[in-house]
Protein backbone atom coordinates (compact mmCIF):
# COMPACT_ATOMS: atom_id res chain seq x y z
CA UNK A 1 0.00 0.00 0.00
CA UNK A 2 2.73 2.23 1.51
CA UNK A 3 4.39 1.65 -2.19
CA UNK A 4 0.63 2.53 -4.29
CA UNK A 5 0.82 5.90 -2.59
CA UNK A 6 4.72 7.16 -3.60
CA UNK A 7 3.52 5.72 -7.22
CA UNK A 8 0.53 7.95 -7.06
CA UNK A 9 2.46 10.91 -5.43
CA UNK A 10 5.53 10.92 -8.37
CA UNK A 11 2.26 10.75 -10.73
CA UNK A 12 1.05 14.03 -9.40
CA UNK A 13 4.35 15.53 -9.35
CA UNK A 14 4.80 14.55 -13.08
CA UNK A 15 1.33 15.68 -14.29
CA UNK A 16 1.95 19.08 -12.37
CA UNK A 17 5.09 19.70 -13.56
CA UNK A 18 4.02 19.00 -17.21
CA UNK A 19 1.16 21.65 -16.52
CA UNK A 20 3.57 24.51 -15.18
CA UNK A 21 5.90 23.89 -18.37
CA UNK A 22 2.98 23.89 -20.50
CA UNK A 23 2.10 27.29 -19.02
CA UNK A 24 5.67 28.55 -19.37
CA UNK A 25 5.42 27.94 -22.71
CA UNK A 26 1.85 28.78 -23.52
CA UNK A 27 1.99 31.63 -26.56
CA UNK A 28 0.14 34.32 -25.66
CA UNK A 29 -1.43 37.27 -28.15
CA UNK A 30 -1.91 40.94 -26.12
CA UNK A 31 -4.35 42.82 -28.51
CA UNK A 32 -3.49 46.72 -27.59
CA UNK A 33 -5.55 49.62 -28.83
CA UNK A 34 -3.65 53.13 -28.13
CA UNK A 35 -3.87 56.57 -28.69
CA UNK A 36 -2.31 57.64 -31.78
CA UNK A 37 0.08 59.57 -29.93
CA UNK A 38 1.32 56.71 -28.53
CA UNK A 39 2.24 54.88 -31.85
CA UNK A 40 6.40 55.65 -31.67
CA UNK A 41 6.81 54.74 -28.26
CA UNK A 42 4.71 52.26 -27.76
CA UNK A 43 6.83 50.48 -30.51
CA UNK A 44 9.78 50.14 -28.37
CA UNK A 45 7.82 49.89 -24.71
CA UNK A 46 6.27 46.82 -26.71
CA UNK A 47 9.96 45.45 -27.57
CA UNK A 48 11.13 45.85 -23.94
CA UNK A 49 7.80 44.13 -22.39
CA UNK A 50 8.28 41.15 -24.98
CA UNK A 51 12.37 40.48 -23.95
CA UNK A 52 10.58 39.88 -20.57
CA UNK A 53 8.02 38.12 -21.56
CA UNK A 54 8.69 35.92 -24.53
CA UNK A 55 6.10 34.32 -24.97
CA UNK A 56 3.59 36.87 -25.97
CA UNK A 57 3.46 38.79 -28.47
CA UNK A 58 1.48 42.43 -28.88
CA UNK A 59 -0.55 43.34 -31.54
CA UNK A 60 -0.42 47.35 -31.34
CA UNK A 61 -3.75 49.29 -33.26
CA UNK A 62 -3.18 52.91 -33.14
CA UNK A 63 -6.27 55.63 -33.70
CA UNK A 64 -7.84 58.94 -32.12
CA UNK A 65 -9.32 57.83 -28.47
CA UNK A 66 -13.03 57.99 -29.15
CA UNK A 67 -12.56 56.10 -32.39
CA UNK A 68 -10.97 53.16 -30.48
CA UNK A 69 -13.39 53.06 -27.46
CA UNK A 70 -16.04 53.07 -30.14
CA UNK A 71 -14.67 50.36 -32.14
CA UNK A 72 -14.52 48.57 -28.46
CA UNK A 73 -17.78 49.10 -27.98
CA UNK A 74 -19.14 47.88 -31.41
CA UNK A 75 -17.34 44.52 -30.10
CA UNK A 76 -13.39 44.95 -31.56
CA UNK A 77 -11.29 41.93 -29.72
CA UNK A 78 -9.13 44.55 -27.59
CA UNK A 79 -7.65 43.01 -24.70
CA UNK A 80 -5.79 46.77 -23.31
CA UNK A 81 -7.03 50.20 -24.23
CA UNK A 82 -4.45 52.99 -23.66
CA UNK A 83 -6.38 56.08 -24.02
CA UNK A 84 -4.85 59.38 -24.02
CA UNK A 85 -7.99 61.52 -22.09
CA UNK A 86 -10.23 60.04 -19.25
CA UNK A 87 -13.49 60.55 -21.31
CA UNK A 88 -13.56 58.03 -23.00
CA UNK A 89 -12.18 55.09 -20.75
CA UNK A 90 -15.18 56.61 -18.20
CA UNK A 91 -17.26 55.78 -21.11
CA UNK A 92 -16.04 52.74 -21.38
CA UNK A 93 -16.04 52.12 -17.69
CA UNK A 94 -19.88 52.75 -17.42
CA UNK A 95 -20.86 50.44 -20.09
CA UNK A 96 -18.29 47.67 -17.50
CA UNK A 97 -16.63 46.92 -20.46
CA UNK A 98 -13.04 47.35 -18.39
CA UNK A 99 -11.91 45.67 -15.48
CA UNK A 100 -12.41 48.79 -13.15
CA UNK A 101 -9.86 47.94 -10.46
CA UNK A 102 -6.70 47.25 -13.59
CA UNK A 103 -7.37 51.26 -14.40
CA UNK A 104 -4.41 53.29 -13.87
CA UNK A 105 -2.94 56.43 -15.22
CA UNK A 106 0.64 55.76 -16.73
CA UNK A 107 1.94 58.87 -18.27
CA UNK A 108 1.11 62.75 -19.05
CA UNK A 109 1.68 64.86 -21.56
CA UNK A 110 1.21 68.87 -22.67
CA UNK A 111 -0.55 70.62 -25.33
CA UNK A 112 1.59 72.84 -27.94
CA UNK A 113 0.98 74.79 -30.74
CA UNK A 114 3.51 74.23 -33.85
CA UNK A 115 4.15 75.40 -37.34
CA UNK A 116 6.77 74.76 -39.87
CA UNK A 117 10.39 75.58 -39.26
CA UNK A 118 10.63 78.07 -42.34
CA UNK A 119 6.99 79.54 -41.54
CA UNK A 120 6.74 83.47 -40.62
CA UNK A 121 4.27 82.51 -37.37
CA UNK A 122 5.20 85.93 -35.42
CA UNK A 123 2.30 85.32 -32.59
CA UNK A 124 3.37 85.88 -28.87
CA UNK A 125 0.04 84.16 -27.35
CA UNK A 126 -3.10 82.50 -28.50
CA UNK A 127 -5.36 86.10 -28.57
CA UNK A 128 -3.57 86.99 -31.76
CA UNK A 129 -4.83 84.04 -33.49
CA UNK A 130 -7.72 86.31 -34.45
CA UNK A 131 -5.83 88.70 -35.97
CA UNK A 132 -2.84 86.87 -37.61
CA UNK A 133 -4.13 86.57 -40.99
CA UNK A 134 -3.41 83.11 -40.72
CA UNK A 135 -5.44 80.88 -43.06
CA UNK A 136 -6.13 77.84 -41.40
CA UNK A 137 -5.14 76.27 -37.93
CA UNK A 138 -5.12 72.44 -37.11
CA UNK A 139 -6.23 70.78 -34.38
CA UNK A 140 -8.00 66.90 -33.88
CA UNK A 141 -11.41 67.05 -34.08
CA UNK A 142 -12.63 67.55 -30.53
CA UNK A 143 -15.06 65.03 -30.82
CA UNK A 144 -13.26 62.26 -30.95
CA UNK A 145 -9.82 63.11 -30.63
CA UNK A 146 -8.47 63.90 -26.99
CA UNK A 147 -6.07 67.01 -28.52
CA UNK A 148 -8.57 68.58 -30.27
CA UNK A 149 -10.68 68.57 -27.17
CA UNK A 150 -8.05 70.34 -25.41
CA UNK A 151 -7.17 72.48 -27.78
CA UNK A 152 -11.30 73.52 -28.32
CA UNK A 153 -10.59 74.01 -24.42
CA UNK A 154 -7.50 76.33 -24.87
CA UNK A 155 -9.27 78.20 -27.49
CA UNK A 156 -12.50 78.60 -25.63
CA UNK A 157 -10.98 79.87 -22.50
CA UNK A 158 -9.11 82.48 -24.27
CA UNK A 159 -12.26 83.92 -25.60
CA UNK A 160 -11.75 82.99 -29.37
CA UNK A 161 -13.09 79.89 -30.21
CA UNK A 162 -15.65 81.52 -32.04
CA UNK A 163 -13.75 84.06 -34.04
CA UNK A 164 -11.35 81.84 -35.70
CA UNK A 165 -14.38 78.79 -36.00
CA UNK A 166 -14.06 79.18 -39.58
CA UNK A 167 -10.44 78.63 -40.45
CA UNK A 168 -10.12 75.72 -38.38
CA UNK A 169 -8.78 72.19 -40.45
CA UNK A 170 -9.89 69.10 -38.04
CA UNK A 171 -8.05 65.51 -38.54
CA UNK A 172 -8.90 62.07 -37.69
CA UNK A 173 -6.14 62.30 -34.81
CA UNK A 174 -3.08 64.44 -33.67
CA UNK A 175 -0.48 62.65 -35.51
CA UNK A 176 -2.67 63.96 -38.73
CA UNK A 177 -2.58 67.25 -37.36
CA UNK A 178 1.02 66.73 -37.36
CA UNK A 179 1.48 66.14 -40.71
CA UNK A 180 -0.64 69.03 -41.85
CA UNK A 181 1.60 71.37 -40.16
CA UNK A 182 4.86 69.44 -41.47
CA UNK A 183 3.45 69.28 -45.21
CA UNK A 184 2.76 72.91 -44.93
CA UNK A 185 -1.21 71.73 -45.81
CA UNK A 186 -1.95 74.90 -42.63
CA UNK A 187 -0.17 77.25 -41.17
CA UNK A 188 -0.29 75.99 -37.39
CA UNK A 189 -1.64 73.47 -35.25
CA UNK A 190 -1.91 71.94 -31.77
CA UNK A 191 -0.20 68.70 -30.69
CA UNK A 192 1.50 67.25 -28.09
CA UNK A 193 4.49 67.98 -26.72
CA UNK A 194 5.79 64.20 -27.40
CA UNK A 195 4.62 65.35 -31.05
CA UNK A 196 6.98 68.30 -31.05
CA UNK A 197 10.21 66.00 -29.83
CA UNK A 198 9.02 63.36 -32.37
CA UNK A 199 9.66 65.88 -35.27
CA UNK A 200 12.19 67.44 -36.41
CA UNK A 201 10.02 69.86 -39.05
CA UNK A 202 8.40 71.81 -36.43
CA UNK A 203 8.81 74.39 -33.91
CA UNK A 204 6.68 75.68 -31.30
CA UNK A 205 5.04 78.90 -31.95
CA UNK A 206 4.08 79.72 -28.26
CA UNK A 207 3.89 78.56 -25.15
CA UNK A 208 0.16 77.46 -23.79
CA UNK A 209 -0.97 77.97 -20.42
CA UNK A 210 -1.49 74.61 -19.03
CA UNK A 211 -4.00 76.56 -16.55
CA UNK A 212 -6.47 77.09 -19.80
CA UNK A 213 -6.91 72.75 -20.01
CA UNK A 214 -7.28 70.20 -17.53
CA UNK A 215 -4.50 67.77 -17.04
CA UNK A 216 -3.36 65.42 -19.87
CA UNK A 217 -3.47 61.68 -18.26
CA UNK A 218 -3.13 58.99 -20.09
CA UNK A 219 -4.68 55.96 -18.44
CA UNK A 220 -4.91 52.45 -19.38
CA UNK A 221 -7.02 49.44 -18.55
CA UNK A 222 -7.79 46.03 -19.29
CA UNK A 223 -11.18 44.77 -21.24
CA UNK A 224 -13.89 43.15 -19.37
CA UNK A 225 -13.75 40.51 -22.24
CA UNK A 226 -10.18 39.76 -22.71
CA UNK A 227 -9.06 36.59 -22.66
CA UNK A 228 -5.59 37.04 -21.94
CA UNK A 229 -6.35 39.50 -18.53
CA UNK A 230 -3.01 37.82 -16.65
CA UNK A 231 -0.87 39.27 -19.39
CA UNK A 232 -3.06 42.80 -19.85
CA UNK A 233 -2.41 43.52 -15.84
CA UNK A 234 0.83 42.43 -16.33
CA UNK A 235 1.73 44.89 -19.25
CA UNK A 236 0.01 47.91 -16.95
CA UNK A 237 2.75 47.14 -14.68
CA UNK A 238 5.50 47.44 -16.99
CA UNK A 239 4.16 50.55 -17.84
CA UNK A 240 4.39 51.62 -14.80
CA UNK A 241 8.18 50.70 -14.24
CA UNK A 242 10.83 52.51 -13.92
CA UNK A 243 12.11 50.89 -17.22
CA UNK A 244 9.15 51.85 -19.17
CA UNK A 245 8.72 55.68 -17.21
CA UNK A 246 12.38 55.90 -18.53
CA UNK A 247 11.26 55.06 -22.18
CA UNK A 248 8.24 57.33 -22.16
CA UNK A 249 10.37 60.30 -21.15
CA UNK A 250 12.82 59.98 -23.83
CA UNK A 251 10.10 60.31 -26.10
CA UNK A 252 8.67 63.71 -24.37
CA UNK A 253 5.89 62.59 -22.11
CA UNK A 254 5.45 62.63 -18.25
CA UNK A 255 5.23 65.50 -16.33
Amino acid sequence: MKYLVYILLALSLLINAGCNNQESTEEHELFISAASSLSDVLSKLGDAFESEHPNTTLTLNYGASGKLAQQIQQGAPVDLFLSADQKWMDNLSEQKMILRNTRANFTQNKLVLVSTDNANTPINNLTELSTSGLDQIALGNPESVPAGSYAKEVLTASGIWNDIKNKLVYAKDVRQVLTYVESGNTDIGFVYASDLKRSKLVTEVTKIDESLYGPINYPAAVMASSDTKEKAKAFIKFLQSDEAQSILAEYGFGS
